[in-house]
């Protein structure tokens, strides 16, 4: 059950990610083409593409995690038995699981903090905490995948 629900949550997370891409593809090439045509550039553009790039990153990450498409290093890995590498990758998905946790609550605090302070964007004054919320449902969803992760290798579904 927890694997669907988090299968859905990824496919949201995989559309609002391609979505910012595109958004950013497309701005970054007006932005360019406006300064060389007309000498005018569009103003807060590079804002913009980081606030979408705060978006894109961690839903990537979710996405990547989902696939099972972290890069692992087969020269070291791929001489030990099969045992020996199952216990790594349950070691080291523990572990990431962890810090995905860590990294999800403290946006969190820092979302709230944030929003407190008022904090904008120089040009723009577009208000920083809601690209914040992202990165720490990001981290969230990656933590739920991970959890699937280990739940499918004790019950060998791996």
């Amino acid at each position: 059950m927890l694997a669907i629900i988090v299968k859905k949550i990824t496919q949201v997370l995989i559309a609002i990610g391609a979505t910012m891409l595109a958004l950013m593809m497309f701005l970054t090439a007006l932005d360019v083409g406006l300064r060389y045509a007309f000498n005018r550039p569009l103003s807060g553009a590079f804002e913009l593409v980081g606030y979408m790039m705060a978006i894109l990153v961690p839903f990537s990450i979710v996405y990547c995690a989902h696939e099972k498409g972290h890069v692992a290093v087969d020269l070291i890995m791929g001489r030990f038995s099969k045992k020996v590498r199952t216990a790594a990758d349950i070691i080291t998905t523990f572990i990431t699981l962890i810090f995905a946790i860590i990294i999800a609550w403290q946006n969190v605090h820092y979302f709230f903090e944030v929003k407190a302070s008022g904090l904008t964007s120089s040009v723009l004054l577009i208000p920083a905490y809601p690209f914040i919320a992202p990165i720490a449902i990001a981290f969230g969803t990656f933590a739920l995948v991970l959890l699937v992760h280990l739940s499918d290798f004790f019950s060998g579904g791996k």
